[in-house]
């Protein structure tokens, strides 16, 4: 394959929001250019899917051979996520123009390809250092998005938003300085080669790099105890724009697959078991923390953001094993509660418009095309929850499975925090569509089809990825089986195996 197809997904959305931005007074223009990016990235990213599975490809920026220059590799894992970040924005973008959510700023479309940037970036980056640049990147697009239509409750939380993901950059330069300065490079393949070979003496400034990234992942993902920034956050945000969100709190998870099977793997003398014992425990209590979360949540956004905390608790608790079975469960499972994710901030924003609000406490008017959105959110609960016959019963099944090692703890934690947001969801299932208030006025609002069809797209995602779990879990497994023996993603980059 042509390398330049693995820088595509970065270039075309940058430029196509610089031009967005240079013709900002024509919205016909943007809407245009936002439809052929999404558009133009579907179409790369199924085509590097399928390159993928030859093997890794490498893009050197200006010729610079690694560890010097800018690397960007195309893998299975990357093309993975480059598949879901177009499918999702793809999505996303048809309920936008639908519902009319980018005509309440100026700025919507290049901040949204600025989005898909910064996360195709991070996705297929091979240097820590140039990670660290798309987070930013991501975290400056995603701010305007946050903010997206104004008001005070979404600039408070756009605010809070930006000043915590400001500490974690910085605990991510000090991070990479304490790295650069005792192996003298910041390429993840290099640093692969390079940190089995440090002196004994550099054991403790290798860990204590390794638990400063992994705090700064666990900021990405919303990982207990530093995720009380999510539920606030999602909340105050354009609910089309939290659907985007969805995969954002993936890429932390990613982030810990990369680093936790690369620079730092269990056979890392230095680190060992390390990052497997803290994810342990973050993904046991975010579990806990997402269940109740969703029980007690007063409001639908919250509820939400609540299960996107739990979902995280059962990736991180699967990724922990850091065994090809668990990796390969959790990549299913953090595919799956992405699309379930998606689809019910989709659904807020619908509810929302007919209801005047997603207060669960108070009775709301009986909403237009009510029994249609109550069976789309029925749907959706059911996948995020984890309940047959949708993909969150595989993804669950499969990390089970890959569990079995610890099953009396990780079964009775996951089991027993799907009952728990399962009634949760029960709960706000008929707060929103059994308590009526008949002496409201019934709302007039459009059928708006394509809106539907796009939360429809969604779910039809989740039945297609049940219905081929086996070809897909077998993708993924060796997908896994590629990230437990690297070997192949440092050789692409010819690189030398000495000591620094």
């Amino acid at each position: 394959m042509s390398a330049h197809f693995v820088i595509a997904p970065v270039i075309l959305p940058a430029a196509l929001a610089g031009l967005m931005v240079l013709f900002a007074r024509s919205p016909a223009f943007q809407r245009l250019g936002a439809v052929l990016g999404a558009s133009g990235l579907i179409a790369l990213a199924l085509y590097n899917l399928t390159q993928a599975s030859l093997g890794p490809t490498p893009y050197f920026l200006g010729n610079w051979p690694a560890p010097f220059g800018i690397v960007l590799v195309l893998d299975r894992l990357s093309a993975l996520m480059l598949a879901l970040v177009a499918g999702l924005a793809g999505v996303v973008l048809a309920y936008v123009l639908a519902t009319g959510w980018d005509r309440r700023g100026a700025y919507f479309h290049p901040l949204f390809m600025f989005q898909l940037m910064g996360l195709n970036g991070a996705f297929l980056t091979a240097d820590a250092f140039n990670l660290f640049v798309f987070f930013e990147v991501l975290l400056i697009a995603s701010y305007g998005l946050m903010v997206h239509g104004g008001g005070a409750e979404r600039l408070r939380a756009g605010l809070q938003y930006v000043a915590f993901n400001l500490l974690g950059s910085t605990v991510f330069l000090f991070a990479l300085a304490t790295i650069y300065a005792i192996s003298g490079t910041l390429n993840m393949a290099d640093l692969a080669q390079k940190l089995p070979l440090m002196p004994p003496e550099d054991a403790a400034l290798i860990r204590l790099s390794a638990v400063l990234l992994l705090v700064v992942f666990a900021v990405k993902g919303a990982l207990v105890p530093l995720q009380f920034w999510l539920p606030r956050s999602y909340a105050a945000a354009p609910a089309p724009v939290a659907a985007l969100f969805a995969v954002m709190t993936k890429l932390g998870a990613y982030a810990m697959i990369r680093f936790g099977t690369l620079v730092f793997p269990t056979t890392l003398a230095a680190t060992g078991a390390l990052w497997g014992n803290i994810l342990w425990a973050a993904g046991l209590v975010g579990i806990a923390v997402g269940a109740f979360g969703v029980l007690g949540a007063a409001r639908l956004a919250p509820l939400i953001g609540f299960a996107i905390i739990g979902s995280m608790g059962v990736v991180v608790l699967t990724v922990s094993a850091f065994t090809a079975p668990a990796l390969a469960a959790a990549l299913y499972y953090a595919v799956h509660s992405t699309l379930a994710a998606a689809t019910l901030f989709l659904l807020a924003d619908t509810i929302i418009a007919r209801r005047g609000g997603d207060d669960l406490a108070q009775a709301g008017p009986k909403m237009a095309q009510g029994g249609l959105i109550s069976g789309l959110f029925m749907a959706a609960a059911v996948a995020m929850v984890g309940l047959p016959p949708l993909s969150g019963f595989v993804g669950k099944v499969q990390v089970l499975q890959a569990l079995s090692a610890h099953a009396p703890v990780a079964w009775s934690v996951i089991l027993l925090g799907t009952l728990v947001t399962m009634i949760g969801f029960a709960r706000a299932g008929s707060a929103l569509f059994w308590r009526v208030d008949t002496a409201l006025s019934v709302p007039k609002h459009p059928a708006q089809p394509i809106a539907f069809a796009a939360i429809f797209a969604l779910i039809a995602a989740m039945v297609a990825l049940s219905l081929f779990a086996a070809p897909v879990a077998g993708w993924l497994a060796v997908t896994a089986d590629d990230l437990m023996a690297p070997q192949a993603y440092i050789n692409v980059q010819s690189l030398p195996a000495v000591a620094p």
